[in-house]
């Protein structure tokens, strides 16, 4: 008798056939579930890699993305959008008709208007325009698209960065990241397909729902690493536990796994599985994928990444590295950005720390002849206020949070190089021409990855739900090459 007969003896016939028939006919739940996620194969003989790349809808622009989430929100008008005329009217009240119906998350939203704090200049054959915080970006600015007019629906980080990362501001529903990895799968076999890093002063607002599966199998949600020290907690074997036995035991417990797998067909039971086999597989490919020493002394120095060191500029490095051994999505979280105070100077320290490795990324992937595969996607979950917080006298003044406008940028995988798209009004207040919400956002990327955003689709509560929701969504081909 086979192990799967034995878990059957004792059980009444009546009851047997039931369970033959949920388990061999393939029409179960979970077992429809996990033949749809591994490509229609029968539960009862799916392949236990549910991670296994498969092919897009339609040709590809790109094979992989490196989300920059700049988290806290950057001021557009600092670093993106010039507004001579917001510097015209510097310490007067807005006009009345900017404000109706606008609601501010922590000031009055009559406050004065403040100036921009830093100089413009043009840069590149394309003229774009950009602020002296932004030195090295401003080499490269011939390579990436500009969108002056995201606007979104939330004014607090936390909606607002699940906004961004999953399409919803509730918390439950798959992020960016875990779709990517539930249409195409990860060409990486050890290392995770979906890696986060976060860096800053502290992790985003909205805390690992940013990277999350929500209601898809749980094999698709980011794996954060860590970039000082072991890449995942306990990924060490303890003492006294070498190669042999931990392969043993892992191919009893797989065992165990695989014949519970082919009798209840619980996609949760292959997420399992693939976990312990990735696992296994990363004490030595992490270990190797992460060790920058072996990294030439000139890329270091133009990312001005330090082995060892925790840095945006390391992990921007590691986003490279990883997408080069087929990592599909890596999300860097740089949580430093919420200037309601101190604008100035802290918008000087940022710009300092990610400037320099953000426009290496783009070079470097460039000179590899990675860039036209891989889309880079750079910005925060909402914009900054035209209004003054505080202070306007005072060195400590800075900007509420501001959904109606502002900027992110993008590059490679398919986008059209060297444009700006949109602007908003003289003020930096409301979107004035060519407005790009979140949605559109999200439809974008899955069109350059090779997907119609209202097709990839994942059966949950009776409904085919998707990233970009109900909601009306378009691809911007404004810019796309």
């Amino acid at each position: 008798m086979n192990c799967q007969s034995h878990l059957y003896a004792g059980v009444p016939p009546r009851e047997l056939a039931r369970r033959w028939f949920l388990k061999e006919c393939g029409v179960g739940l979970g077992a429809i579930a996990l033949s749809h996620l591994v490509g229609g194969e029968p539960a009862c003989a799916a392949s236990t890699n549910p991670l296994a790349a498969r092919p897009p809808r339609h040709a590809p622009r790109a094979k992989n993305v490196i989300f920059l989430f700049m988290a806290g929100a950057p001021s557009h008008l600092e670093l993106f959008d010039n507004k001579p005329q917001l510097a015209r009217y510097d310490g007067t009240l807005p006009p009345a008709e900017l404000l109706a119906g606008y609601r501010a998350a922590f000031i009055n939203p009559n406050s004065t208007l403040m100036g921009p704090k830093f100089k413009f200049a043009r840069y590149g054959q394309s003229g774009a325009e950009l602020s002296e915080l932004l030195p090295r970006l401003s080499t490269v600015v011939d390579d990436v698209a500009i969108v002056k007019s995201m606007v979104t629906t939330a004014f607090n980080h936390a909606p607002a960065q699940l906004m961004m990362s999953t399409g919803s501001q509730q918390f439950g529903k798959p992020s960016l990241g875990a779709w990517t990895l539930y249409g195409l799968g990860s060409e990486s076999q050890n290392l995770p397909g979906f890696v986060v890093f976060s860096t800053g002063a502290k992790g985003p607002s909205g805390g690992s729902a940013n990277w999350g599966s929500g209601f898809l199998p749980t094999v698709h949600q980011g794996v954060q690493l860590r970039t000082v020290g072991d890449p995942v907690l306990y990924l060490s074997s303890p003492p006294g536990v070498d190669g042999r036995l931990q392969r043993e035991s892992l191919d009893a417990i797989n065992e165990l796994n695989r014949q519970h797998l082919g009798l209840v067909g619980d996609p949760e039971i292959a997420t399992r599985i693939n976990s312990f086999e990735m696992a296994y597989r990363m004490q030595s490919s992490a270990p190797e994928a992460m060790d920058l020493a072996d990294e030439p002394e000139h890329i270091l120095k133009m990312y001005g990444a330090e082995p060892g060191k925790p840095s945006f500029a390391n992990t921007c490095l590691l986003a490279r590295r990883l997408v080069e051994r087929g990592v599909r999505f890596v999300e860097i979280f740089h949580e430093a950005w919420d200037q309601h105070g101190n604008l100035v100077p802290d918008l000087k320290n940022n710009c300092q720390h990610t400037d320099q490795p953000c426009a290496a990324l783009v070079r470097d992937l460039k000179q590899r002849g990675l860039l036209d595969e891989t889309l880079i996607v750079w910005g925060g979950e909402f914009g900054r206020t035209p209004m003054v917080q505080g202070d306007p006298h005072s060195p400590g003044a800075g900007r509420d949070h501001h959904p109606n406008a502002f900027t992110m940028w993008l590059a490679g995988g398919g986008v059209k190089r060297g444009v700006t798209l949109g602007e908003s009004d003289d003020f930096g207040f409301n979107v004035a021409r060519d407005p790009v919400n979140v949605r559109d956002l999200h439809a974008t990327i899955l069109h350059l990855l090779g997907f119609d955003h209202a097709q990839l689709v994942f059966k949950f509560q009776g409904l085919d739900q998707k990233l970009t929701g109900v909601d009306p969504a378009r691809v911007v081909h404004e810019i796309l090459a």
